[in-house]
């Protein structure tokens, strides 16, 4: 009789932490490595870095409502009243009233029927994707749920569609046809369409409208990510769905970010009453998770009203954004053809945008690098991002700093980058 079958002994285990290592080398040797800094004090557009005073253009505070007084006086106020932290998740005791008054104040807005408070855009969007696309209904159609997405989506879209579990399936960049070729793909599967409103990295729109009639015709659900399109697009603010004319039943699942445009930090989920209660219960990002500090919801309820209310801080930023692509143009940059507050700046390699980067910052100014793999291989970009609280004479400067820093060395802007982020 013979016995157990003989496995050969097994070789040492790899060890995680020097592969983690060997990979962060690897990419410090092919000058993609990314470095912390500590901003020591911001002022407006100004930030206080290792000891300079920099001019900024790369950060999302859109209408320039991080420091405005109402927003920091409501968050004081709140502070007061209800300490800081919420002590539990929102289905426990962490839901106060400065809470329920925000989402009350965040449907009305963007023309929903509710709204529900996330701690971030990240974990909206995973708890979303969760909810909607994982298996679970005994009586649905066996099989996974298809997601098909816009190649340029933001990480988060990408990451909750594959932890759901759910077939994910790419499209060219605002390429509607590919669009329906997908979803015609796997015809009987449970669909969702989930795409940017506006890309972070290039700064265009999607075509919501068409992707609507995309999804009506499919049976498909719409979900836009509006984290850089709320505050900024649509006749009130309320961002690219409402820029698009579309209504609760064209697009019935909405995020967007508090800590953008509106200067805050979070995110929510707006839709029909069935949509926010189906996430209440299945949606674990929100289940176990402590809910957002009560003074941060009422410093972005503040946020919501002044963003309403100031309609020229949106005037403003449209008319800096026309000046710099004005003066972009007559210096023959190449620039993407953005009409957001995004306005990247191709510039092919890696090492290209990083000594471009550099150079501004020589001159007092502060603009992001993007790199690979957050762009695709020979699509780094130098990410401009502007404000309404930068000045027209501040626009002039950047632009004559990359008139002067970038001499021969720009490249064509070619095609946008056509990979995730």
């Amino acid at each position: 009789m013979s016995g157990p079958p003989m496995h050969p002994a097994p070789g040492p285990r790899p060890d995680l932490l020097r592969r983690l290592a060997a990979r962060t080398q690897a990419r410090a040797q092919a000058a993609l490595l990314r470095r912390l800094r500590a901003v020591e004090r911001a002022d407006g557009p100004w930030l206080q870095v290792d000891d300079r005073r920099l001019l900024a253009f790369c950060g999302n505070d859109y209408l320039g409502l991080a420091q405005h007084p109402a927003l920091v006086g409501a968050l004081r106020r709140a502070a007061g009243d209800a300490g800081v932290g919420s002590t539990a998740a929102h289905l426990v005791c962490g839901h106060r009233r400065e809470h329920a008054r925000l989402e009350e104040a965040l449907a009305e807005w963007t023309g929903r029927e509710r709204a529900l408070l996330f701690s971030t855009g990240y974990m909206a969007n995973l708890g979303a994707l969760q909810a909607l696309l994982e298996a679970g209904d005994p009586g649905a159609r066996p099989g996974p749920a298809l997601c098909v997405q816009d190649r340029l989506n933001h990480a988060c879209l990408l990451d909750g569609a594959r932890l759901a579990g759910a077939t994910l399936r790419r499209y060219p960049h605002a390429d509607v046809a590919a669009a329906a070729r997908q979803l015609r793909g796997d015809a009987a599967a449970a669909a969702l369409l989930a795409t940017d409103g506006v890309f972070s990295m290039d700064g265009d729109v999607a075509p919501l409208r068409e992707l609507a009639a995309l999804c009506a015709r499919e049976g498909a659900t719409l979900m836009v990510d509006d984290a850089h399109g709320l505050g900024v697009l649509g006749a009130r603010g309320a961002g690219s769905v409402e820029a698009a004319g579309l209504a609760q039943d064209e697009a019935p699942l909405l995020m967007a970010t508090l800590g953008k445009a509106l200067g805050c930090a979070g995110a929510f989920v707006a839709g029909s009453a069935a949509l926010v209660e189906g996430l209440m219960q299945f949606a674990r990002t929100y289940v176990y998770t402590t809910a957002m500090p009560p003074a941060l919801a009422a410093a972005a309820l503040a946020a919501v009203e002044l963003a309403r209310r100031e309609a020229w801080r949106r005037g403003k930023l449209a008319a800096l954004v026309a000046r710099f692509r004005a003066g972009a143009a007559q210096l023959g940059l190449p620039l993407l053809p953005s009409p957001t507050a995004i306005q990247p700046l191709l510039l092919g390699s890696a090492e290209a945008a990083l000594q471009a980067a550099q150079a501004l910052e020589a001159r007092g100014l502060l603009v992001a690098a993007i790199r690979p793999p957050t762009v695709p291989a020979g699509k780094a970009r130098l990410r401009v991002t502007l404000s309404a609280a930068h000045e027209e004479a501040h626009v002039d400067r950047l632009l004559d700093a990359l008139a002067e820093g970038l001499r021969g060395r720009v490249t064509e802007p070619g095609d946008a980058a056509t990979g995730n982020r």
